[in-house]
Order: structure tokens, then C-alpha cells, then sequence
């Protein structure tokens, strides 16, 4: 399953409910706002938190992760520890 972000199609899984895809788009849009134009620091962690509820294991973390930066150039683990190590409430990746 695919929603399309950009000119590329979000990494999905196909037996999420409703809600879970939700929750997954949602993160995968507030790490491209992170490396665009800027997010706040709360949304990523607030988003991230939601996208844990849905894949809650590394492994399948790491997975989409990799699927998505593949397709967007885009890497969730550096958008999520910037988030976590900062104390800036708006968060900017890249120049």
C-alpha cells in the first residue's frame, strides 16, 4: 500500500487499520517538514509516539525507515534524536 508524499509513495503496510496508517503518514510528513521547512520539536515526539504504537520493534522501525529514506532521502532516526537532544522548540534539518 502507498500514499503518495512528495513525488514518491510512503513505505505502508497494508494490514494497518485506518488509524495506524494515519499515525505512520503523519510521521513520515513531520520528517520531511523537518528537513523542509521546519516542525516543532513537541510534533516530532508526539508524532514519533504514535508511529511507536504502530511498529513498536526496532527491527520493523529500522525497516521503514530505510524503505523511506530510499524513496524521499529523508532519515527518521536523524529528525527523531535531533528532537530528543534538543531544547529548541522549532527543529530544522540540513541548511
Amino acid at each position: 500500500m502507498a500514499i503518495n508524499g512528495g513525488n514518491y509513495s510512503y513505505p505502508l503496510d497494508p494490514t494497518w487499520t485506518a488509524e495506524e496508517l494515519i499515525a505512520v503518514t503523519n510521521f513520515y510528513r513531520v520528517v520531511e517538514d523537518a528537513y523542509e521547512t521546519g516542525v516543532r520539536r513537541q510534533r516530532v515526539l508526539d508524532c514519533y509516539q504514535a508511529f511507536k504504537k504502530v511498529v513498536p520493534t526496532k527491527a520493523q522501525e529500522k525497516q521503514l525507515g530505510r524503505d523511506f529514506y530510499r524513496v524521499s532521502g529523508y532519515q527518521c532516526y536523524d529528525v527523531v534524536k535531533a528532537a530528543k537532544e534538543t531544547t529548541k522548540g522549532q527543529l530544522k534539518i540540513g541548511g
